[in-house]
């Protein structure tokens, strides 16, 4: 789950988001404020008609005698399960909706479709009262006429229990469902009220600074998880392992910390998971829970709304933690020390972690032609010089796909993380690194940082800390791997890009072969506990060595 580009904001350019109709559509809440909801009664509107009801069985007795068409009876005589029960209402509507007849010669081949799944009445009181009307009484006389089934053969008897069975699971869908709608009113209906106990007058209202408010609503919005499901490099790589190893999930419990639309929640229900949990503290939760249902998992999969350290889960541990956690330079976002809190608290000693295995990377850059279109090109901009605008343009890390030939050095590993044994305390660091030119270049003109994932199908698998994932994909070495690197496709992370600021000094050509060294800092600032500070240190040989710190915001 990676998020905005530091400075900018990358992704969530997210207030245009687009808009849907769907029962959880509840983004248009004016009015709120002055809403009486245990006074407000639920209206029924007619199946056939616009008049307006208060009450289910007046709604269905008024079609009955003012149109003759008794959807009960059409219910009874058709053997619906609560599937058939949702499609019939939303056929019955679709019809009058566009002006065609209804009659109650209906068939099961009239809405047959599984488009009739989705209402097309917004917020239909019809369907989410469907398990108040008396229960179809099955009359074993009727059941499966027409099919040639014999009514006193065992096979009737298998169908009756399928039917029961399909019915048990199509009820439990539907009991989340409306759970789901009654979980979210409540938070809207809670939002508008106060929060908490008044202070007495006089006293200062002591409020707490939330690091968390922007990150968790940047990922309420359509734009971003657009972004991160059209990155096939990352999307392609945990379905791959996933569905490659579903020996692996085959009856497990799975935690998705971060679960966003669900993507990786599915993935794993669908690879035989037993048991899913799906949790996320922004309100994408809501949209998650319907990708669920409505593709057939909510008896699989659990949502929880909520930060993974506050919500109780409905197990003590689990068998396996999935999560894309990833941000920026792979720790801006700083979503890593939830999943690892998870890790200690919920997964067992044999758990799997996915991925497991992060290493990382660095490489000096030498790229004119960016310099000049990016950095120089404020000195003259027809004519006139606006250095104004470089200023603070050092300060900053880009988020940048940077060819492959900038490199003007092998990239250097730093670090890798073990998803299974890394703690909090190792993702504040400072590190050695070194290099050599292999090439000549005018100027140092900065450098660049990536990760590359591995997923490892075992917890006591090994990957070296100089393992490259595109040259581990081609060995076709146990696993799943990518790279976020220059070396690799683009992804939605790019890579880390962090500017020298040569603009107080000549900058002095380099040589092929020359040596140069340093350390790497990775610092959380004071103001921001979701924010980045890169820090690094160079020297060319016995030179002075120079320091710079750029920050991801």
């Amino acid at each position: 789950m990676s998020g905005t580009a530091p400075g900018i904001e990358k992704y969530a350019a997210s207030s245009g988001s687009s808009e849907t109709s769907d029962i959880l559509d509840l983004k248009d809440d004016e009015g709120w404020e002055d809403a009486e909801p245990d006074q407000e009664d639920t209206q029924f509107i007619s199946l056939l008609g616009d008049e307006v009801f208060t009450d289910i069985e007046a709604m269905l007795n008024h079609c009955k005698e003012k149109y003759e068409f008794d959807f009960l009876e059409i219910r009874q005589r058709l053997g619906l399960d609560f599937y058939g029960n949702i499609k019939l209402v939303n056929y019955i509507r679709s019809q009058v909706h566009s002006g065609q007849k209804v009659t109650s010669n209906i068939s099961r081949n009239d809405f047959d479709d599984e488009k009739y799944l989705k209402p097309i009445l917004e917020d239909d009181a019809l369907l989410f009262s469907l398990d108040e009307l008396p229960e179809v009484m099955e009359d074993v006389q009727s059941v499966d006429k027409g099919k040639g089934v014999d009514v006193e053969s065992g096979a009737l008897v298998a169908r009756v229990s399928e039917l029961e069975e399909e019915l048990r699971k199509m009820q439990l869908q539907f009991d989340n469902y409306r759970a789901t709608v009654s979980e979210t009113l409540d938070e809207r209906w809670n939002e508008r009220s106060p929060s908490g106990p008044s202070k007495p007058d006089g006293e200062a209202k002591e409020e707490k600074r939330d690091d968390d408010t922007h990150y968790f609503s940047s990922y309420s919005y359509n734009d971003i998880h657009e972004t991160m499901l059209k990155d096939t490099v990352r999307t392609d790589a945990y379905r791959d392992f996933i569905y490659n190893h579903k020996s692996l999930f085959a009856g497990k419990t799975v935690l998705d910390v971060g679960c966003g639309t669900g993507i990786l929640s599915m993935f794993c229900a669908k690879a035989g998971a037993e048991k899913v949990i799906a949790v996320d503290n922004s309100a994408i939760i809501d949209k998650a829970r319907e990708n669920i249902f409505s593709n057939g998992f909510a008896d699989k999969i659990t949502c929880l709304r909520g930060k993974v350290e506050e919500v109780t889960l409905p197990v003590d541990k689990v068998d396996i933690i999935v999560s894309e956690w990833m941000g920026y330079c792979l720790l801006y976002e700083a979503m890593l020390d939830s999943v690892i809190w998870a890790r200690d608290k919920y997964l067992k000693p044999d758990g799997l972690m996915v991925p497991s295995h992060m290493n990382m990377w660095v490489a000096p850059v030498a790229d004119p032609d960016y310099i000049a279109d990016h950095i120089a090109f404020w000195r003259d901009v027809y004519g006139f010089d606006m250095k104004a605008m470089q200023a603070g343009i050092h300060e900053d890390a880009q988020v940048l796909d940077m060819p492959n030939s900038t490199l003007c050095a092998e990239p250097f590993p730093f670090l890798q993380l073990s998803l299974h044994t890394t703690t909090v305390k190792d993702l504040v660091f400072k590190r050695k690194w070194q290099a050599k030119l292999k090439q000549d270049i005018d100027a140092l003109d900065g450098f660049i940082i990536w990760f590359d994932s591995f997923f490892m199908p075992s917890r006591d698998d090994v990957v070296p800390e100089d393992a490259r994932a595109e040259e581990w994909a081609k060995a076709e070495k146990m696993g799943i791997a990518f790279t976020t690197g220059p070396g690799g496709k683009v992804t939605h992370w790019k890579q880390g890009v962090m500017l020298i600021d040569n603009t107080k000094a000549i900058p002095t050509s380099r040589k092929e072969g020359e040596e140069l060294s340093g350390e790497l800092e990775y610092a959380v600032p004071e103001d921001n506990s979701r924010a980045l500070n890169v820090g690094l240190t160079w020297i060319f040989g016995e030179e002075k060595d120079v320091s710079q710190t750029w920050r991801m915001r």
